[in-house]
């Protein structure tokens, strides 16, 4: 019985540092995302090609949509469980090594 209980436990740690690992990737590459696109809008209203009121719409359009994609975000979040050491581990190593 002590053996299946220590591979039900292992299992739930295994779990929790590789969902903390692939999480900490994911986040990695969303804000490695955005600055991409930012240093991109930023060039191209220094060259011309953007006029600063197309920002304006854009942020306009993340004000009106902001909220909902927020709340979507946080009910995805309580399936996550982040106050888990090993998915904090994880989370690090995936942003570190990412």
């Amino acid at each position: 019985m002590d053996y299946l209980l220590s591979i039900a436990g292992l299992s739930g740690i295994l779990i929790s540092l590789v969902l903390g690992l692939l999480i900490g990737v994911i986040v990695k590459k969303v804000i490695s995302l955005g600055l991409l696109l930012l240093a991109l809008v930023l060039l191209l209203m220094a060259v011309g090609y953007i006029h600063p009121s197309f920002t304006a719409s854009l942020l306009t359009y993340m004000q009106y949509y902001g909220p909902k994609a927020v709340a979507d975000a946080q009910k995805i979040a309580s399936l996550i469980p982040y106050s888990s050491i090993f998915f904090i581990i994880g989370f690090i190593i995936g942003v570190w090594k990412g």
